[in-house]
């Protein structure tokens, strides 16, 4: 198979590719050797930081909905009311981060299956969002992830709603995605949960609508037990007080939503993230398939809390070459991976969060006119089909 190619990267020969890629495998032999104790009390602390932070979040908001009934009896407290509605909401949004991002997501890969703990099994485990995560584990975990950035393939690419490369067919549609992307952001939870649902070949005449459902039924009941848990139990607690709870509950989701968003965006679409045709994965090698993940990926500098808040996709290169092992290595191992780029020559994408999101936004406004692919681009995808 051809070699991919783009500026600043060198070419590589098919034996550069292979010794590329026994680079990476060997990292990732010596990191899962070195797997234990530290791994499991550090993802049992996520555990934790995302049971407290939601009780946290929970009581804020009810003592909240308390104070709110004082307020009207003496405004002289409406201040209290403020203050524990927005630490509240501030308190659940971020347990609701951890549990999507450096829980959830990475349990639900299996990272820590090795432990052997039911709670922490990839395979059984579902999260605090609408989402299945038997869905997520089709989607994300086996497509995205074995076809990144494969057009066609890889239904990350734009989610169906967006242009993002110009290598995607312009539409008239796709000038109304600047706004369509704000609205993606509010609400991205059931973007993901929808995505595996096929609704464009329901809307196209491709499934019976029967056939659609009898698929979305486990996702009706997940989205209704998500409603149920946080629109009706939680702030029916509050009594007659109920809206402060209820309005606490809807903003931690709004800020869980667009923090997932930005990140997962950063991580996948910025200026020099690479898309590729269906030729590229034919007898793709290791290497060529290490190759290709590094090329569609980008990372985020911002240290030990961006880390953590982003699930540790600010290492979005490292997970995509070692998706199964656990999150908080990726930082320890990024030294050797960036390293190793740099012997082959190839550009390891990395900077801040303010830079790669600029960067996205820029993509999503000036592809939603038509555009066509760089020439740069262009070349790849002539010595990929090659």
């Amino acid at each position: 198979m051809a070699t991919l190619s783009s500026p600043p990267n060198r070419s590589l020969t098919t034996d550069e590719l292979d010794r590329f890629g026994e680079e990476l495998d060997a990292l990732r032999a010596r990191t899962v050797a070195t797997l234990g104790q530290r791994d499991a009390r550090y993802i049992r602390n996520v555990v934790k930081a995302v049971r407290y932070t939601n009780l946290a979040g929970r009581v804020l908001l009810l003592a909240a909905a308390i104070a709110g009934g004082l307020w009207l009896a003496d405004s002289a407290v409406g201040w209290l009311f403020w203050v524990l509605w927005a630490l509240g909401a501030l308190s659940l949004g971020l347990g609701k981060i951890l549990d999507n991002m450096e829980l959830g997501h990475n349990v639900i890969h299996g990272q820590y299956d090795w432990l052997g703990d039911p709670q922490l099994n990839g395979k059984t485990y579902d999260w605090d969002i609408v989402a299945t995560s038997e869905n997520w584990r089709h989607t994300h975990n086996f497509r995205h992830h074995t076809y990144t950035n494969v057009r066609g393939m890889d239904d990350d690419i734009g989610y169906g709603l967006l242009r993002i490369f110009p290598e995607q067919k312009w539409k008239p549609f796709y000038l109304a995605q600047p706004v369509v992307a704000v609205v993606f952001a509010l609400l991205f939870q059931w973007g993901i949960a929808i995505q595996d649902l096929k609704l464009g070949r329901w809307w196209h005449g491709k499934m019976t609508t029967q056939q659609l459902r009898r698929k979305s039924a486990p996702v009706v009941r997940k989205m209704g037990r998500q409603l149920a848990k946080d629109y009706v139990i939680y702030p029916a607690l509050a009594g007659p007080f109920f809206l402060p709870v209820l309005l606490g509950n809807l903003v931690a989701n709004g800020l869980r939503n667009v923090w997932t968003y930005v990140i997962i965006f950063c991580g996948h679409f910025t200026a020099n993230a690479e898309t590729f045709p269906k030729e590229c994965i034919k007898n793709e090698s290791r290497g060529h398939w290490y190759l290709r993940q590094l090329r569609g990926s980008s990372n985020l500098r911002g240290g030990f809390l961006i880390n953590v808040l982003s699930g540790n996709l600010s290492h979005q290169i490292e997970h995509h070459f070692f998706p199964d092992i656990p999150a908080n290595r990726y930082a320890e191992m990024a030294r050797e991976v960036r390293a190793i780029c740099a012997r082959y020559g190839q550009h390891y994408n990395t900077g801040t969060l303010l830079t790669q999101f600029g960067q996205v936004c820029w993509r999503i406004v000036r592809h939603a006119f038509p555009s066509r692919p760089r020439r740069a681009m262009a070349l790849v995808q002539a010595e990929a089909a090659a």
